[in-house]
């Protein structure tokens, strides 16, 4: 896919659901037996991306993934989830705990949006914020990437949103899953590294109320 150029203020790195109860030695997973090296790599390889866009006056926006406590604080949980991850319970990415924050390496965060399915776009204000803000541009990390990024950069797509996906900045469970899932993507979105999108945030020249 083309490229557009970089203009930051109108670009947002999107990170989805990098949260304590994902990838946290004390979160939710873990406690399952459910850790991955892949995964708990990203936080760190996506940092520098993150600290260039804010540098260049862009956004961070993260998406994070949201077990709504019914009665008794027991969550909603969808069949085909507690099949998948039968150790997931109460309080587990409960909103506004520690388990459901962005982890502390990429905090903080411009704009928070809590998602109930794999899309950040499914049932959220996704949309009207990233309009209001004026955000065009997206470059999406996070997990997994045949699941919630991979669904939202679909809808971001028939969105009309320029995406880029950072092929070194998400992870699924399996290798495979992520280059397959990678390589579907790339014929709706393009697809870089994170050191490219450094190197784009880089080359951004100053506007000329920014000279001296």
């Amino acid at each position: 896919m083309s490229w557009v150029g970089v203009m930051p203020e109108k670009t947002a790195l999107l990170i989805v659901d990098l949260q304590n109860d994902f990838l946290h030695k004390d979160g939710a997973y873990a406690r399952g037996g459910q850790s991955n090296a892949d995964i708990a790599a990203l936080p760190d390889r996506v940092l520098p991306v993150a600290n260039a866009i804010r540098e260049h006056g862009g956004w961070v926006v993260s998406t994070q993934f949201t077990l709504v406590p019914g009665k008794g604080g027991e969550p909603f949980i969808s069949p085909h989830l507690k099949a998948l991850r039968p150790f997931l319970g109460k309080g587990d990415f409960a909103p506004g705990s520690w388990g459901h924050s962005l982890v502390e390496t990429l905090q903080p965060a411009d704009l928070c949006i809590e998602k109930v399915a794999y899309s950040a776009f499914f049932m959220t204000r996704m949309e009207w914020v990233l309009r209001k803000a004026g955000i065009e541009s997206l470059y999406v990390c996070g997990i997994v990437t045949n699941g919630g990024v991979a669904s939202t950069v679909r809808d971001a797509h028939v969105r009309d949103f320029h995406v880029t996906v950072l092929s070194d900045g998400c992870a699924a469970f399996s290798r495979a899953a992520h280059e397959n899932s990678l390589s579907d993507l790339s014929t709706i979105c393009r697809i870089a590294t994170c050191a490219e999108a450094e190197v784009e945030l880089s080359r951004v020249v100053a506007r000329p109320h920014d000279q001296a």
